[in-house]
């Protein structure tokens, strides 16, 4: 008699709660904004519930779809050059804040690179699994390298320099944990560290990030406004917050409080107690992902499942880093948490994925 498959309803609980608090954080933090408008609902709360409802119904729907499936050529490479196609015609979108980054079809702002993030795992655990004997040869280097390349300048020529770093690490991490030889890991960094130096020199806005990261209380009212508020947001939350939608730096004094911001309003509104609940959640991500992973039958869902998991767990850490003044300024938003709909749609399919690989422990 066949064996009945079972996902992960620890890890399936932890994304359900994250995705239900992320809602509420939401429609807190993007209160003022909604009144603001003049609008009789709250537009952002309602676009995020929506997204939300078709991420759920995608993460239902890959947690039933065999994962193997991916690994099929003629499946991943279309997916990387359906994502590499997007990321092209994206360029020749008119620019929005000094960036290049969103389609807009019928009122809907659609980013592309948060479906390239998606779509680049599975095709580096492809390669693993076919070539797990030959981590450290150029047949396994140069697709890996080539692929992950490409994107990465593709994304930094829509100047986001945010997601360029988020495309970066899951990569690293799989064929680290492949068993690729330090010294190949080390060219790699001394060929992206120079790359970022150059990006954030060569854009105005982006060094004023950094000087204002390295000393923000020299032009509180400028450059150093943000992180300065942010600050005061999760300072002001103390132990046990302000309560939920009491925030006051929402109120037009921290920009993005429902976005890029969104671990501040958290702090706040609450408390330090609520903020540690909410990393709580990540680790327990983090643990049941890693659990998947381990449980798999194949190289290809181990890495699958490691892959996204840290896709979604190095995005949190950057967004709280960000919010704690311990990183400049990115613009990366809390996945399951922020506002933005591609976000939130492509993190939920990434958890559905996970949630497929973990039936098969």
């Amino acid at each position: 008699m066949a064996r009945k498959l079972v996902f992960d309803r620890g890890l399936f609980a932890t994304v359900l709660m994250l995705t239900g608090l992320g809602l509420v954080m939401v429609y807190s933090a993007s209160a003022a904004l909604a009144r603001d408008s003049g609008m009789s609902f709250n537009p952002l709360f309602v676009k995020q519930s929506i997204a939300g409802l078709l991420g759920l119904a995608a993460m239902l729907t890959l947690m039933h779809v065999d994962y193997r499936i991916l690994r099929r050529p003629a499946v991943i490479y279309t997916a990387l050059g359906g994502a590499l196609l997007l990321l092209v015609a994206v360029l020749f979108t008119p620019e929005i804040n000094n960036a290049r980054r969103w389609f807009f079809i019928a009122g809907v702002s659609v980013q592309p690179s948060e479906l390239a993030k998606l779509v680049l795992i599975p095709f580096l655990a492809y390669q693993i699994d076919r070539k797990s004997d030959r981590i450290n040869s150029f047949s396994f280097l140069i697709p890996c390298a080539g692929a992950t390349g490409l994107m990465v300048a593709l994304v930094v020529l829509g100047r986001d320099l945010g997601t360029m770093i988020l495309l970066s690490i899951p990569p690293l991490v799989m064929v680290f944990l492949a068993g690729l030889r330090a010294r190949y890991l080390l060219a790699g960094g001394a060929v992206m560290v120079p790359l970022v130096a150059l990006a954030v020199i060569t854009e105005p806005y982006r060094w004023k990030r950094l000087t204002a990261f390295l000393a923000p209380e020299n032009d509180p009212l400028g450059t150093g406004f943000q992180p300065l508020q942010s600050l005061i947001a999760v300072g002001s939350g103390g132990l046990f917050g302000l309560g939920p939608g009491n925030s006051m730096q929402k109120l037009f004094f921290l920009p993005s409080p429902h976005a890029d911001f969104i671990f501040s309003i958290v702090a706040e509104e609450l408390g330090f107690l609520g903020a540690v609940f909410l990393v709580a959640l990540f680790a327990a991500f983090l643990w049941r992902g890693v659990l998947a992973g381990m449980g798999a039958p194949d190289l290809f869902g181990r890495y699958l499942a490691w892959g996204l998991t840290c896709m979604v767990v190095a995005q949190a850490l950057i967004h709280m880093s960000v919010a704690l003044s311990l990183m400049p300024t990115t613009g990366v938003p809390l996945p399951l948490i922020s506002h933005g709909g591609s976000s939130l749609l492509t993190t939920l399919a990434a958890c559905g994925l996970i949630l497929n690989v973990s039936q098969h422990r």
